[in-house]
C-alpha cells in the first residue's frame, strides 16, 4: 500500500511575520517547523503502513529550506520525500495549493491513501487537504480520530464531530485529514535521523507536474489578502461584584436595560 502524507513547514507561532507589501508569510530567516497537525499525518501514516505493509511518501510545497520539514518525516520513518519547489508557486492560496500538491500526488500515480493534518497553524482554513481531494476527485474523510479498518480497497474511520463521532466507510483511494486525538507521534531515532541526513530529496518543479500557469501562485489564486490589520483593543466593560445571585441579578437587569433601548 502506497501512503501518501501532505505536509507543511511553518513559522514557529512566535515568529510568525506579514510582508507590509505583498500581505504574504515571511519564511525566510525565520524559525520554521513541521506543522503541528501533520506530525499526526506522519505517524499515522507509518501505523498503517506496519499493518497494512507498503511505503510511505511524504510531499510539502514550499520554499527550499522546506527540504528540512521532509528530513524530520524521513527521521521518524517516511520511505520517500518530494519536495514542490517554485517561484511560480508564490502566493498561492489555499485553492492553488491543493491544485498543486494534487498534481504532484497525480504524478506519483500509484497512492492507495492521502494524509493531512486537519488544518495549518498559520492559515486555520481546514481547506487544503479537501481541496486536494477535490482536485483529484477523491472521496474524504474529514478530521479522524481513529482509523478502525484499512486494506487495499476500504477504509473505516471514526469522524470528530462537536457533539461525538461518526463512523464513516470509504473505498480506496481516498484522502484522510486527522486530528491529534488519533496518535502519539513517535520520535525519531538514532537510524532515522542518520538516514535522513543522507536521503536525496526529490524536487518538482511546476514545468514538472504539468502546471497550468494560470491555476498556481498569485494568479491561480481566487482568494487575495487585501488588507492586514490589528483590532483595537477592547475598551470599557461591567464588573459584577458580589454574590453569584447577586451578580445574576445585576447582569440580568443590564440585558433588559440593553433590549429595552435597542427597541425605544
Amino acid at each position: 500500500m502506497h501512503i501518501v502524507v501532505c505536509i507543511k513547514q511553518v513559522p514557529d507561532t512566535a515568529d510568525v511575520k506579514i510582508d507590509p507589501k505583498t500581505h504574504t508569510l515571511i519564511r525566510e530567516g525565520v524559525a520554521s517547523i513541521i506543522n503541528p497537525f501533520d506530525v499526526y499525518a506522519i505517524e499515522e501514516g507509518l501505523r498503517i503502513k506496519e499493518r497494512a505493509g507498503g511505503k510511505v511518501t511524504v510531499i510539502t510545497m514550499g520554499p527550499p529550506q522546506a527540504d528540512a520539514a521532509l528530513r524530520e518525516a524521513i527521521s521518524m520513518g517516511a520511505d520517500n520525500a518530494i519536495l514542490v519547489s517554485d517561484r511560480a508557486f508564490a502566493g498561492s492560496d489555499t485553492w492553488a495549493t491543493s491544485y498543486t500538491l494534487a498534481m504532484a500526488v497525480r504524478k506519483l500515480g500509484d497512492y492507495r491513501v492521502i494524509l493531512c493534518g486537519k488544518q495549518a497553524s498559520d492559515g486555520d482554513t481546514a481547506q487544503v487537504g479537501p481541496g486536494i481531494a477535490a482536485h483529484l476527485d477523491l472521496p474524504q474523510i474529514t478530521y479522524v480520530r481513529k482509523i478502525e479498518e484499512i486494506d487495499e480497497k476500504h477504509v473505516v474511520a471514526e469522524r470528530l464531530m462537536e457533539t461525538g463521532f461518526e463512523a464513516l466507510e470509504s473505498p480506496l483511494p481516498c484522502l484522510l485529514t486527522v486530528v491529534k486525538e488519533i496518535n502519539e507521534p513517535r520520535l525519531p531515532s538514532l537510524r532515522g535521523k542518520m538516514a535522513a541526513r543522507k536521503a536525496q530529496i526529490i524536487s518538482w518543479k511546476a514545468a514538472d507536474l504539468g502546471c497550468d500557469p494560470r491555476s498556481i501562485g498569485l494568479d491561480g489564486s481566487p482568494t487575495k489578502v487585501v488588507r492586514i490589520f490589528t483590532p483595537p483593543a477592547r475598551t470599557g466593560g461591567v464588573i459584577f461584584k458580589g454574590e453569584p445571585e447577586e451578580m445574576a441579578a445585576q447582569l440580568v437587569g443590564k440585558l433588559k436595560d440593553a433590549v429595552l433601548g435597542a427597541a425605544s
